[in-house]
This record gives structure tokens, C-alpha cells and sequence, in this order.
């Protein structure tokens, strides 16, 4: 059931799209949820929290170890999502409306695992620091209604930047537009990565 979720909603203009705001490694539904509007002022506010605990720490799904995934609840968490997503639409009466998921980090890699997994469910992803998820795992999934902005550091220890260039692979094989910006720098959002995003829901933002 929704009310299983700690989540916030915020209602914004009928004609806006749903903001899914995934937060990164360590925080939460509030934190992410404050940076929509920065994004697209209009949009209504979907802001769930990771339900996976590492050392007390909020995230979306578990890791072996830094940078390393583990795969089989990256797609279960995934699915829960997708669980979530269609919950919100009917209870919140958002069948129909254009959804955008906005991730950070942890958050922009179970938007895009999802996006890959599930493109009928999330086909729009602003993704800040995100790799690849889904390691050697086969996808067989019509990407090309699919639109993915990437923003990242090309320094970024933690999105290392061969991750990404696999992520685009991948992306690109499967027919999704993909936006990338790149700048100096590591792990994070600063304001050249808002305004590259801000640009592009102009442009991909129904």
C-alpha cells in the first residue's frame, strides 16, 4: 500500500509534469524534494524514500561494496518502485500526466535502472551522478521513446567516468535520446549541472 512509503507529494499546476525526486546515498525525501523547484517551479512533487538501510543510511538499494551493485535488488527495488509510481498516479489522480524521475546519485541510478528496466513506466530522467547500474545483466528492453539527460563530473570517483560512457552504450543500443553534460569535477550537482537540466526539461518537459 502507499502509506507502506514515507513519501512526500506536493501539488503543483495540472499542466506540469510529476517531478519523481529520488535522493542520494545518506538523505532523504526532503532534502531532494527542495531542488524541484529549482527545477520546473510548476511541476507537482512525487518524493519517495529509499527504503534500504546501509549503516543507517537511506538508500535505494544494497551495494557489495563502493561502486559495486548488487544487481538482483537493483531490479527488485526497481520493481517497488514501479509499484510506487502506479500507487501515487491513482491515489494522487496522476494517471495520465507526464512524470520526469529527477535522481541524485544512488537516487539517478534506481531512476535509471528503472528507465532501462521499465521504460513504459519511466521514459524521462535527469540523472546527476549517475553510472551504469544494471552490470552484465540482459536487457531486451525498446528504448526509443526514451529521452535521459546526464550530468556528471569527469573526475567523479564514485561515477567513474567508463561507467558512464557504459551507460550511454547502453542507452544508445536501445534507441534512447541521450543529453550529456559534462564538466570538471567529481561527485555532486553545481549550478552549470542546473542549468544544462533546467534546459533540457524546457525542451523535454511536456
Amino acid at each position: 500500500m502507499l502509506d507502506d512509503w514515507i513519501h512526500l507529494h506536493t501539488p503543483g499546476l495540472p499542466d506540469a509534469p510529476v517531478l519523481l525526486m529520488l535522493h542520494g546515498t545518506g538523505s532523504n525525501e526532503r532534502d531532494i524534494a527542495g531542488l524541484a523547484g529549482m527545477l520546473h517551479p510548476d511541476a507537482t512533487v512525487l518524493s519517495p524514500r529509499g527504503r534500504v538501510s546501509e549503516n543507517g543510511m537511506n538508500r535505494w538499494f544494497r551495494r557489495l561494496s563502493e561502486g559495486v551493485f548488487d544487481v538482483e535488488d537493483v531490479v527488485t527495488r526497481s520493481a517497488e518502485l514501479v509499484d510506487f509510481i502506479a500507487r501515487a498516479r491513482e491515489a494522487y489522480g496522476l494517471e495520465g500526466r507526464q512524470l520526469i524521475a529527477v535522481g541524485l546519485s544512488n537516487g539517478a541510478n534506481i531512476a535509471l535502472a528503472t528507465a532501462l528496466l521499465r521504460p513504459d513506466v519511466i521514459d524521462r530522467v535527469v540523472a546527476f551522478s549517475g553510472m551504469f547500474p544494471l552490470d552484465d545483466r540482459e536487457l531486451d528492453t525498446d528504448l526509443s521513446a526514451s529521452a535521459i539527460f546526464l550530468a556528471n563530473g569527469v573526475s567523479d570517483p564514485m561515477a567513474p567516468h567508463e561507467s558512464v560512457n557504459r551507460l550511454v552504450a547502453a542507452l544508445d543500443a536501445r534507441g534512447a535520446e541521450v543529453t550529456r553534460s559534462s564538466r570538471p569535477g567529481g561527485h555532486g550537482i553545481d549550478q552549470a549541472d542546473f542549468a544544462a537540466a533546467q534546459e533540457w526539461l524546457r525542451q523535454h518537459a511536456a
